[in-house]
C-alpha cells in the first residue's frame, strides 16, 4: 500500500483576520496551511502564524488566478486543497478528503459541494447549492488560470470526481459589504472582457439582466428558498447588470465624441 499523500491548504487573504481562526481551525489537521497574504493591515499574518499557518506576502496584485499560482508555488504538499478564508471545512468533507489521500485515483481532480450562507440562511436552491468547486488536486498537474476575477483550476482532461460533505461558505454576513465585493467583480470582469475585445450591445445587458433574475427565481427553484431566494435573484440580476452595463460603458468610452 502506497503512502498517505501530504497535504497543503492553501488560501489567498487580505485582511480577513476576522474569519481567519475558524476557516484554520477546520483544516489543522492538514500537513501544513499556506496563507499568501496580499498586504493586510488587520493581523492577518500575525493570527495565521499563530495558528500555524506558513505566511507569504505578494502586494503587487494581478489578479485572483496569478495570487492563487503564486501561493501554490509555496506548498510543499502532493496534493492542494485551495480554499477561502470565508469558507469551513466540515468533519464529513475532511473524512472523504482524507480517504482520497490515503487512496489517490489516477488523473483525478476532486470536487467539493458548497454551501453559501446568505442573510443568515445556507441556501438549498437558487443555484447556490450545490455549489460544485474543483479545489483538491495533485500539486504538480494543475494549477489555476490567469484571469482577473472567477478564476477556476485548470483540469486539462482530468477525471472530476464529487466528494462527499459540505464545504461551507460564509457567503453573504454582511449585505453592504456583499454589495461592494459583487460590484468589484463586475468591474474586474468588464474590464478583463474588455481587454479581450469583448463587446455588448444595449439589449444584450436588458436580456442578461432579466435572464439572470428568472434563472435564479424560476429555473433554479429560488422561491423555495423564501425571502432569502427573492432578494438573492434580484442581487444576481443587479450584479448581472453592473457586468454587461460596465462593459458597454467601457467599449462608449473608448470611442470618440461625434462632432457637434
Amino acid at each position: 500500500m502506497s503512502a498517505k499523500k501530504r497535504l497543503s491548504v492553501v488560501l489567498i487573504a487580505k485582511n480577513e483576520a476576522s474569519l481567519l481562526e475558524e476557516c484554520l481551525t477546520s483544516v489543522n489537521w492538514a500537513d501544513e496551511i499556506v496563507l499568501l497574504d496580499s498586504g493586510s493591515s488587520d493581523g492577518t499574518q500575525t493570527l495565521a502564524r499563530e495558528l500555524g499557518a506558513k505566511v507569504f506576502e505578494h502586494t503587487d496584485w494581478q489578479g485572483f488566478g496569478k495570487q492563487r499560482q503564486r501561493a501554490q508555488d509555496y506548498a510543499s504538499g502532493d496534493y492542494i486543497l485551495m480554499i477561502d478564508a470565508d469558507e469551513r471545512v466540515t468533519p464529513e468533507l475532511r473524512h472523504s478528503i482524507e480517504e482520497c489521500l490515503n487512496a489517490p485515483e489516477e488523473n483525478a481532480v476532486y470536487r467539493l459541494g458548497r454551501r453559501n450562507l446568505f442573510l443568515g440562511r445556507f441556501m438549498r436552491h437558487s443555484g447556490w447549492y450545490p455549489d460544485r468547486v474543483n479545489r483538491l488536486y495533485q500539486a504538480d498537474k494543475y494549477r489555476y488560470n490567469d484571469d482577473l476575477v472567477h478564476e477556476s483550476l485548470k483540469t486539462d482532461g482530468a477525471k472530476i470526481v464529487d466528494l462527499k460533505g459540505d464545504l461551507l461558505h460564509l457567503t453573504c454576513r454582511d449585505f453592504f459589504a456583499f454589495q461592494r465585493k459583487q460590484t468589484n467583480y463586475a468591474e474586474a470582469w468588464a474590464k478583463q472582457r474588455h481587454q479581450q475585445g469583448k463587446r455588448c450591445s444595449f439589449f444584450s445587458i436588458i436580456s442578461h439582466t432579466l435572464g439572470a433574475f428568472f434563472k435564479t427565481w424560476i429555473l433554479r427553484a429560488g422561491f423555495l428558498d423564501g425571502k432569502q431566494g427573492l432578494i438573492l435573484a434580484g442581487v444576481n440580476a443587479q450584479y448581472t447588470f453592473n457586468k454587461y452595463a460596465a462593459l458597454w460603458a467601457f467599449s462608449h468610452s473608448m470611442q470618440k465624441s461625434e462632432p457637434l
